[in-house]
């Protein structure tokens, strides 16, 4: 069985591109969920793939990263990758979507985690915003809050590669754009604008026909406001993810022994060793690592992943240590 892809909430998974595309365990909320009730949840994933790959946005509640820590903690297994990601929601529910594309391929679980946060790179996320008053995810300038009383303005949101809002109107700037052939994924809330398919379409070349889905639950509340139409533009062919992620260059975690992409391990979250740095003893097998154990503290955060090829700008996502 491939490894499996779980996720901390049901408006994160995307209908499947294929057949062939393994669909997402989604992880019941804490509040409506006891802990050992949970506990199960995980063991039932571990006995039926073998490793785990959540994925957690880091908007969810604090209590939603807590109960995955205590779940992982609680099993003491070195099998469960926790990955957060500053994507919004819909670029959040591309990338568990284009994770499980690649689950289904021949990655091992570290290469298969360690992608997330260099697919995130090649997601363009943002929205359409009836106003900027509340949006504390992407820095607004004094300038753009002030122009956000005027009626009727509304604005272009960039949260990623590049943090980016322009007001439209005539004479807009332009999104900083894709340099590469994507498809765009709308979810429409409260506002009524066609300026993704309208003007945000021929800027960006987009090829093939313009997708919609349901806005996530989560999505007003990332924005600051209802008054929405969220697009995300993204890599959706199978093949160039996997020439994308089989391109870069493997390692093996010097923590864990986990094969890895990046400078980061996707499982314990340990840096890339220095390359004139002795290779630390691998645990043995059915080892807790020590990102579980007491072992070294390491920071989430980190560059993006190296040799990857230029395709555009890093967004960065990160591992839970």
């Amino acid at each position: 069985m491939p490894t499996a892809i779980a996720v901390t909430g049901a408006d994160l998974v995307l209908p499947p591109t294929d057949p062939g595309t393994p669909n997402a365990a989604v992880l019941p909320p804490p509040d409506n969920r006891p802990l050992d009730a949970s506990v199960a949840d995980m063991q039932h994933l571990l006995a039926r793939h073998g490793h785990v790959v959540v994925v957690c946005p880091a908007a969810a509640p604090a209590a939603v990263e807590q109960r995955l820590r205590a779940v992982r903690g609680l099993l003491e297994s070195d099998r469960i990758a926790l990955v957060r990601t500053d994507l919004p929601p819909l670029g959040t529910a591309v990338l568990v979507r284009q994770l499980r594309q690649l689950a289904g391929c021949d990655f091992s679980p570290g290469v298969l985690a360690s992608a997330a946060r260099l697919l995130a790179h090649y997601i363009y996320a943002g929205a359409v915003l009836g106003s900027v008053a509340r949006l504390d995810r992407v820095p607004v300038s004094l300038g753009s809050h002030l122009k956000g009383w005027l009626p009727g303005a509304h604005f272009a949101v960039l949260a990623g590669p590049t943090p980016q809002i322009v007001r439209l109107g005539n004479g807009e700037t332009p999104l900083a754009g894709p340099e590469f052939t994507t498809e765009l994924l709308l979810a429409r809330g409260h506002l009524q604008t066609d300026w993704p398919t309208t003007t945000l379409v021929p800027q960006w070349r987009i090829g093939g026909p313009v997708h919609e889905t349901p806005l996530p639950e989560t999505s007003p509340a990332w924005w600051g406001t209802p008054k929405l139409v969220e697009f995300a533009a993204y890599l959706p062919d199978l093949p160039v993810l996997y020439q994308l992620v089989s391109s870069v260059r493997r390692e093996t975690c010097h923590w864990c022994g986990m094969d890895l992409i990046g400078d980061r391990c996707g499982f314990c979250a340990a840096p890339l060793a220095p390359p004139d740095q002795a290779p630390r003893a691998v645990a043995p097998a059915g080892r807790t690592p020590g990102a579980l154990t007491g072992g070294p503290p390491v920071r989430a955060l980190g560059t993006g992943a190296h040799a990857a090829p230029a395709l555009g700008p890093a967004h960065p996502t990160r591992a839970l240590p």
